[in-house]
């Protein structure tokens, strides 16, 4: 998706020049995810993201927008305990403040502190399975070996 000048307010990119970088097109979000510099990520919660965000160890503020994010968010946030949710978006209303109060929650904060040792620890076990001794390979391999004696039987 391709962003446009015109879906910032007025004045929105003078302001903020220095302070932060707006991507007007396309950005490769799993090689930005783990770059050293990226303290936490805004995600909506799609699994693709999640999945980024998890290999790269970047813990998650969870601002989910439709059906199956927001199952997603309730996992990552209450079962994984891999996200801290944003608040107001089930209202339409997400607010700067918020925003910055959850993104400084992540960075200085013993709580934030162990949310990001769960996703360096969570990010380790995903590197682990997708490993060539891994679960996942391991699991892969099986299921091509089943495909396979499915076609010759």
């Amino acid at each position: 998706m391709r962003v446009e000048k015109a879906s910032f307010p007025e004045g929105f990119l003078r302001r903020t020049k220095g302070r932060g970088l707006v991507v007007m097109s396309w950005a490769p979000q799993r090689k930005v995810l783990e770059h050293g510099a990226v303290g936490g990520f805004v995600t909506h919660c799609g699994w693709n993201s999640v999945l980024e965000a998890l290999t790269a160890g970047v813990p998650m503020l969870a601002w989910p927008l439709y059906a199956g994010q927001r199952m997603n968010k309730v996992f990552l946030v209450e079962e994984m305990r891999l996200a801290v949710a944003v608040e107001g978006y089930d209202k339409g209303v997400v607010t700067a403040e918020e925003i910055q109060e959850k993104a400084r929650w992540i960075m200085d904060s013993n709580g934030g502190r162990e949310l990001r040792e769960r996703n360096l620890a969570a990010m380790w076990e995903v590197k682990e399975a997708l490993s060539d001794k891994g679960e996942f390979k391991i699991a892969l391999l099986q299921l091509t070996s089943q495909w396979k004696n499915y076609n010759n039987s």
